[in-house]
């Protein structure tokens, strides 16, 4: 298998699924356990908003920092910046000053680790093999999701938050250990047209932002409250969704290399549409809710690599994948932002969760198109970007 040779890749989603571990315990449990100390479900959406405007006011900042010292030591210093947020996430009891330390420093570690991230991914991999690095990394994801939403749930049942988020920090700090023989990926001062050339990863992200708010953030919330906020059920859901989700992506992104991509969106956002359907109607039913999450993983591991081996592929074509991942992350962040306001105004005006997760389908069929005009049949000439 070809693309296996490639050992930074290798090594890069070995940090990755470690850090997923440490993610499926405690990232999915980042607004559901708000909710749980008392902070109000609207509220709730507002803090993940803020994190999201202050990640786009202070990301130009690294861009100097990623000049001098190249994309690893960001990605590093990200990595120990995201374990430090649960710690701090363990001290929040409804609204207060220890929910505004949350917000600075996610905003802080996130413009660290995911422009990084991404660009390093970029960079390192490899175009031909990219629908199978990127399925390779969602599949592995979907495995280790079983096992961290189980273990957080019981353990914030059984020992509490502080034994359980230390615990998460310590997993994500040690996700940088497969980093250490990592090369590193130099930024360059100048790079004419970096940012002309990074529309198509605006748009993507910017409907993407606003697809994950419904997808992921959305409903996180209406899970846990349709299984009786517990963190055991939560868990147990969440983790029978992975249990779904991995194979199907390694046979997409063999699908994707082979030119078969413009399928492939159309396939897996389909896919979105409708789960976010099923969604919508499931809340009235706390075993209907846990049968609409069992997709999640499936549908992500489809839709992700469609979507991403684009990106990276865009990315690392043009003349510089930082400045072009700071460009798309901080559209993420525009529609991520913008999709958090409309569902705490729709919560706080008394509305069903329902109607804010309806609200990710426009995104998903926006999304769907602009992927069927990249990926263009064999022979075609290339899609602008």
């Amino acid at each position: 298998m070809a693309f296996f040779r490639n050992s930074a890749v290798n090594r890069l989603n070995l940090h990755y699924a470690i850090q997923m571990l440490a993610l499926s315990g405690g990232g999915l449990f980042f607004l559901v356990f708000m909710v749980k100390s008392g902070v109000p479900v609207p509220v709730a959406f507002l803090t993940q908003a803020a994190i999201l405007a202050g990640r786009f006011a202070l990301r130009p900042l690294i861009l100097p920092l990623a000049i001098r010292l190249g994309l690893k030591p960001l990605l590093i210093a990200g990595t120990f910046g995201v374990a430090a947020i649960f710690p701090l996430l363990a001290r929040v009891h409804g609204v207060g000053p220890e929910l505004w330390a949350v917000i600075v420093m996610t905003s802080i570690a996130d413009i660290f680790y995911w422009p990084s991230y991404h660009a390093y991914f970029a960079a390192l991999g490899d175009a031909e093999h990219r629908g199978h690095q990127v399925s390779l990394r969602e599949a592995a994801n979907a495995a280790i999701g079983v096992v961290g939403p189980i273990a957080a749930g019981w353990s914030l049942a059984a020992a509490g938050p502080a034994w359980t988020f230390w615990a998460i920090a310590l997993i994500q700090a040690a996700s940088v250990i497969p980093l250490i023989g990592a090369p590193n990926v130099p930024v360059a001062r100048q790079a004419p047209g970096a940012f002309r050339y990074a529309r198509f990863g605006f748009a993507l992200f910017l409907a993407d932002g606003w697809l994950g708010a419904a997808f992921y953030f959305f409903w996180q919330v209406a899970l846990f409250l349709a299984v009786g906020s517990s963190f055991r059920a939560y868990g147990g859901a969440m983790a029978l969704a992975a249990l779904l989700g991995g194979a199907s992506s390694l046979l997409l992104g063999r699908h994707i290399d082979a030119g078969g991509g413009r399928r492939a969106a159309v396939i897996a956002y389909g896919l979105v549409v409708a789960l976010l359907l099923f969604r919508a109607l499931s809340l009235g039913s706390p075993w209907l809710a846990v049968a609409a999450n069992a997709p999640g993983a499936l549908v992500a591991a489809l839709y992700i690599p469609a979507m991403m081996a684009a990106v990276y592929n865009a990315a690392k074509a043009s003349p510089c994948p930082f400045r072009f991942h700071m460009v798309s992350e901080g559209a993420w962040d525009i529609g991520g932002g913008a999709g958090c306001l409309a569902g705490a105004a729709v919560t706080a005006s008394g509305h069903s969760l329902a109607w804010a997760i309806l609200l990710g389908a426009p995104s998903a069929i926006f999304t769907a198109g602009l992927l069927t005009r990249h990926y263009r049949p064999p022979g075609a000439a290339a899609a602008p970007t």
